[in-house]
């Protein structure tokens, strides 16, 4: 059975309660926030790209064995400005909107205009974000939208520009068990300069007012690295945290600046002004926590293309971080409207794997060039010393064909045995869930029939005996234990 993934997907804001096969265990007590596309065409116009469509967000609330259910729509500026005209007027990544035909010619020089220096979107359909106590709906670009996490009621609209100089910013943060939350994002030539800067919103007031609205308001800035390149920034989508060290990769898959500025011109769409330089290294940032200073060894890898990272920890004088990688940039591609419906099974795909990378924190002047100086005894990676002190850092493959991994997120930033992801084979879409055990490299697999999964979501039984001791949610929802 085909999925028809052009369709648009009726919103449902009044709560409804879920039908339920099996039972819930009695100590699932919660909502679990979900978002993503939920319009992809407006009027006779029509999104190409399936991460374009306009934001649906969900909430299923567990609560004494039942599950209750709502989905609105975001309503921001996005939104507004689409359903007012009836047709797609704001460009998305893999979408470039054009003015109606009707309309006049200065309105269509000021359209011009506003696509050379992009005002970028509101449809903030990626994820959700907690600053204090606040939560929003964000993407990738400098807004956020505020939202009411019960009623998904949409609310301020936040430009990150108010707060800090940045143009992009992740939508995969950190949170410490305080409630701090770490991100980054990226200035783009800013006072002359590119850079990456590295910030944490606390969860308090330095007053210790707690819960002060918004938490934005007591943003700080922890670091920033430069970009090697003034008008062509590394694309990323996470980063990795340990309790001391921030891991940042620099690859070679860069957003350029003077193509997006004349990408309405030319009639393109803003994705296809990333490209990829397989012939370029990419760099590993290791970052001191306390210092807000990288450590002082160049650490690189050989070109790949990361989107999630799974989880880091410290041990033996070693920074271990592991990411789902792919060797060039297909993935992207793979989700425009038209190859989800052809649902090939030959479409070219680079093949998404899990690697680990082991970094070495301290030198050793009685190291020759040439040696390996990683020294445990549990994987395979290494990071050998070149001429300079550089690291050429070579990694294990944990697994393949796996993507959109989480953990239980206790063990963040910690030594963790256990990763739960969706498995995919020749196409971005997701066939089964997996869950990982990195020590013994066993794999334990769940699917069902015409069944689709989403990102696996961990949820830890309170007071469990282990780390893996809880439920697996995904979007729909099912519960799994595995």
């Amino acid at each position: 059975m085909a999925y028809d993934y052009a369709k648009n997907i009726e919103e449902r804001p009044d709560p409804v309660k879920a039908d339920l096969k099996g039972n819930l265990p009695s100590w699932l007590q919660g909502t679990l926030l979900r978002n993503g596309p939920g319009i992809f065409s407006v009027g006779d116009t029509t999104y190409n790209h399936w991460f374009d469509g306009m934001a649906l967000m969900h909430s299923f609330t567990f609560k004494d064995g039942e599950v209750i259910y709502r989905s609105r729509y975001l309503r921001g500026d996005t939104y507004k400005d689409n359903m007012a005209a009836k047709r797609i007027v704001v460009s998305e990544m893999g979408t470039m909107a054009y003015p109606d035909p009707g309309k006049n010619v200065i309105s269509r020089v000021i359209t011009f205009l506003n696509h050379t220096v992009p005002d970028f979107t509101d449809n903030c359909g990626n994820n959700f974000i907690r600053y204090g106590k606040d939560y929003y709906a964000t993407s990738e670009t400098n807004y956020i939208r505020k939202v009411d996490p019960v009623t998904l009621e949409t609310q301020d609209k936040v430009d990150y520009m108010k707060y800090l100089a940045v143009n992009l910013v992740t939508s995969h943060p950190h949170y410490d068990k305080d409630g701090t939350a770490y991100n980054m994002g990226t200035s783009i030539a800013e006072k002359g300069k590119t850079k990456y800067t590295l910030f944490k919103v606390p969860d308090t007031t330095a007053g210790g007012k707690a819960n002060a609205s918004p938490a934005l308001k007591n943003l700080e800035v922890i670091c920033t690295v430069p970009c090697r390149s003034l008008l062509s920034p590394s694309y990323y989508h996470s980063f990795g945290m340990t309790d001391n060290y921030f891991i940042f990769i620099e690859q070679p898959f860069k957003l350029d600046i003077l193509k997006m500025a004349t990408a309405y011109m030319r009639g393109v769409n803003w994705a296809s002004c990333l490209k990829f330089f397989p012939e370029e290294n990419t760099l590993i940032h290791l970052i001191d926590r306390k210092t807000g200073k990288e450590v002082g060894i160049k650490y690189y890898t050989e070109a790949m293309i990361v989107y999630h990272h799974v989880n880091a920890f410290e041990e033996d004088g070693h920074v271990i971080f592991d990411v789902i990688a792919y060797e060039d940039p297909s993935l992207y591609n793979m989700f425009y409207l038209n190859v989800l419906k052809e649902q090939s099974k030959t479409s070219a795909m680079s093949v998404p794997k899990c690697k680990r990378f082991a970094l070495p924190v301290q030198t050793d002047k009685g190291i020759d060039v040439g040696d390996d100086m990683v020294k445990l005894q549990y994987t395979t990676a290494s990071a050998v010393k070149e001429k300079e002190g550089k690291l050429l850092c070579q990694p294990e493959v944990l697994c393949d064909s796996v993507e959109l991994p989480r953990i239980n997120y206790d063990f963040n930033g910690k030594k963790y045995r256990f990763v739960y992801m969706t498995c995919v084979a020749m196409t971005a879409v997701a066939t089964k869930i997996m869950k990982l055990d990195i020590e013994t490299k066993e794999r334990t697999e769940w699917s069902e029939e015409n069944c689709w999964p989403s990102e696996p979501v961990f949820i830890p039984r309170p007071n469990g005996e282990g780390e893996d001791d809880g439920e697996i949610a995904l979007h729909g929802p099912q519960i799994l234990n595995i």
